[in-house]
């Protein structure tokens, strides 16, 4: 874990004395979950260590017929630049309806994913995010909590530049 974002988990312990106490959140906020969010973290960890696609993979299933390669960066990422073909929905924009609108009718459409963290450009469109922030990880587990599990992402580290990845440029 990089050092500064350890010292910031270490300071938020610091002054939040019930950081990773058991607490009544729902009594609170019914509408959050933090325990079913531990479970669905949880319960996704095997799957997503099996749906990681090496880039070559990653692109032959992307031409697939059917297949959805879903960009949840921003919109103005998305405008800036994203590999050919992708769709855009940026992840707070994620929920039910517009993840329905987005994939379509059927749950189990093969959905592809990738984020910054996949591009070793480390600037914009695809600055490099906290490597336990990486978009992917929000997203595979969004997914799936929407009920969509043929989500499968993209392995590697790879060079926009490179004219295999099809980058298309805003």
């Amino acid at each position: 874990m990089d050092r500064r974002l350890f010292l910031s988990f270490v300071g938020l312990g610091a002054a939040t004395p019930a950081l990773g106490q058991s607490r009544d959140d729902e009594a609170r906020n019914p509408q959050i979950d933090y325990p079913g969010f531990q479970r669905l973290t949880g319960d996704v960890r095997t799957l997503r260590a099996e749906r990681l696609l090496p880039f070559d993979r990653f692109k032959a299933e992307a031409a697939s017929p059917g297949t959805l390669l879903l960009d949840a960066r921003s919109e103005s990422a998305f405008r800036e630049g994203h590999i050919k073909g992708a769709v855009n929905l940026p992840f707070p924009d994620f929920n039910a309806e517009s993840l329905a609108e987005t994939v379509g009718p059927n749950v189990h459409r093969r959905i592809l994913i990738y984020c910054n963290n996949n591009f070793s450009n480390r600037t914009r469109p695809v600055p490099m995010k906290a490597r336990p922030l990486a978009l992917n990880i929000q997203t595979f587990i969004n997914l799936v909590g929407y009920g969509y599990r043929n989500v499968w992402e993209l392995a590697d580290v790879i060079d926009f530049n490179d004219p295999k990845v099809e980058w298309v440029r805003g």
